[in-house]
């Protein structure tokens, strides 16, 4: 994808013209500082991943124009065959964003230049980060390099650090400590204490008074 060109070696990891799909021919850029030879444009193209010979010959062999077409139909340009200036122009400006990534994650006792070309020094430090990151070292920068590359600059831009750690260092207990009691400590007594008494007092005795038997006395005769 493309994401503006930075104007100095601090945001030059922004730049990130990488996937090809993407890119609308539209997007204007800084040009390039100079026309490229047939021989610099091959080396461009080649290290790029697409199958060109690196020699002198005229653009105009069916291998050459092959691989022009495959570079122009990636970023949606006009698919000519032809390197004319728009073609030259987007491959400057890959290897250009290509080299500040490289300076930002490899670091070269030298940096390189920026200068758009794909020339030794560039195929040496694209070699050296492939080896950091465990990769075949061809010396190729192909798309997936050109894209491992740019999250590695983005990385290592020096934007502040560190980011804090995405879950808290103690995890509060989702359940209380202590649960409330739900019942009462003491019931309420539900009988009374004493229950009163449900029996009469005694009952007096009713005693029949015996009547007296009369004595009957005989008439002496």
């Amino acid at each position: 994808m493309w994401c503006g060109f930075g104007k100095s070696s601090v945001t030059i990891v922004t730049a990130c013209l990488i996937t090809a799909s993407v890119v609308s021919a539209s997007t204007s850029f800084a040009a390039r500082q100079r026309n490229y030879t047939p021989q610099q444009f091959r080396a461009v193209l080649h290290g790029l991943g697409y199958k060109i010979t690196v020699n002198n010959s005229p653009l105009t062999d069916n291998e050459a124009k092959q691989a022009i077409r495959e570079f122009q139909k990636g970023y949606k340009l006009g698919i000519d065959g032809i390197a004319g200036p728009k073609t030259q122009d987007w491959a400057a400006q890959i290897i250009q964003i290509l080299q500040a990534n490289l300076n930002a994650v490899v670091k070269p006792k030298t940096p390189l230049p920026r200068d758009q070309f794909y020339g030794p020094q560039t195929e040496a430090a694209v070699k050296e980060a492939q080896k950091q990151f465990q990769l075949q070292e061809t010396g190729i920068a192909d798309l997936a390099f050109r894209q491992r590359l740019n999250t590695e600059a983005k990385n290592a831009s020096g934007k502040p650090a560190p980011s804090p750690t995405a879950s808290p260092t103690a995890k509060p207990t989702t359940s209380p400590t202590t649960k409330p009691t739900t019942s009462p400590t003491t019931k309420p007594t539900t009988s009374p204490t004493a229950k009163p008494t449900t029996s009469p007092s005694p009952t007096p005795t009713s005693t029949a008074t015996p009547t007296p038997t009369p004595t009957s006395t005989a008439t002496p005769k």
